[in-house]
């Protein structure tokens, strides 16, 4: 893509954006300025604390805002939490959600109530919104106002998990189907994806790609092959499945556009990730990433911001709970 295009293919997808990010619900940046008006730092302290002791704060809270948001809105329902396993984080695909994602939500939680002024005024949904803003800024990625004024869901189920969340194996079709139905388009999608450039994933995630490629012993063409022994390497047959590895080999601490770069090398860990770059509809937007960082944090920002605004519940459906792991 020469200058040129790149320059028309940028402007228009700002524009595109741009008609995108002028309806919003009952959300506002200054929502809490009355209420509890030292918000933005208190949780910001929190996050800083529980990210200074490990680093899989970042990836697992920004995996938790995204999850949350995909199935009932985000309303936190995700942290819900029941004795008999039938809540959201109880579903197969949300067992793997690192707990310190749910622990840094918790944290921040309480210091914001240990606040006088502030107990029981801001709700665990924006606190979750404003922790994955932090925890992208912490990684060296863009910071920006995060829209608040959610409110908390009431209902969280297993069952409700179901076909609303992105598994590896997706094709593209299928990816732009599901973020479609959250009001995502195509640049939402590949944005948002790019949040894997802090991400770590399960080798039995993507076990197939290197060992049994539609048969035994075969490797996904579609993969870089030094890279795919590098990963069988980290990854060996007879490892746990529960065994993790990062996303993004090359800068997997930083918040960057390194996931696009891999992409366009067959360095893409996960089926969903590296059709992004094989199939045509989002070629190009990769490469306008991978090439230009600022367009990437650009686009970024406008997605999560709109991402936040997925299924946000009125007075009448949810509340602010005392306890984010539990409905008042």
């Amino acid at each position: 893509m020469s200058y040129y295009q790149s320059f028309i293919f940028l402007a228009t997808l700002f524009l595109l954006q741009l008609i995108a990010t002028t309806c919003h619900a009952q959300l506002r940046v200054d929502y809490y300025r009355n209420t509890c008006p030292n918000v933005e730092s208190i949780v910001r302290s929190a996050v800083e604390k529980k990210f200074q002791h490990t680093f899989v704060t970042a990836p697992s809270t920004l995996r938790l805002f995204f999850h949350d948001c995909f199935v009932r809105g985000c309303d936190a329902s995700v942290i819900l939490a029941s004795r008999n396993g039938t809540t959201e984080k109880d579903n197969p695909i949300n067992l793997s959600l690192a707990g310190d994602g749910f622990d840094t939500v918790i944290k921040a939680k309480a210091a914001v109530d240990s606040v006088s002024g502030c107990q029981n005024k801001v709700s665990c949904a924006d606190i979750l919104a404003m922790a994955a803003r932090d925890v992208v800024a912490l990684t060296g990625g863009p910071s920006y106002a995060v829209e608040l004024g959610r409110l908390d869901g009431r209902i969280s189920t297993k069952a409700s998990v179901r076909n609303r969340l992105p598994h590896p194996e997706f094709k593209l079709t299928k990816l732009i189907q599901m973020f479609a139905t959250n009001g995502l388009n195509l640049v939402d999608l590949v944005a948002l994806s790019g949040a894997h450039t802090i991400g770590f994933s399960h080798c039995s995630q993507f076990s197939k790609r290197i060992y049994n490629f539609r048969s035994k012993n075969r490797i996904d063409p579609t993969l870089n092959v030094d890279y795919a022994k590098q990963i069988q390497k980290e990854c060996p047959k007879d490892v746990d499945p529960r065994m993790v590895i990062d996303i993004d080999s090359v800068t997997n601490a930083a918040f960057d556009n390194q996931y696009y770069k891999n992409l366009q090398q067959g360095k893409g860990l996960l089926s969903s990730d590296q059709s992004l770059f094989t199939d045509r509809r989002t070629r190009n937007i990769v490469n306008l990433f991978a090439s230009n960082s600022t367009a990437f944090e650009k686009s970024f920002v406008i997605a999560i911001t709109k991402l936040g605004r997925v299924g946000i519940k009125t007075a009448k459906q949810g509340e602010i709970r005392h306890d984010c792991s539990k409905v008042n």
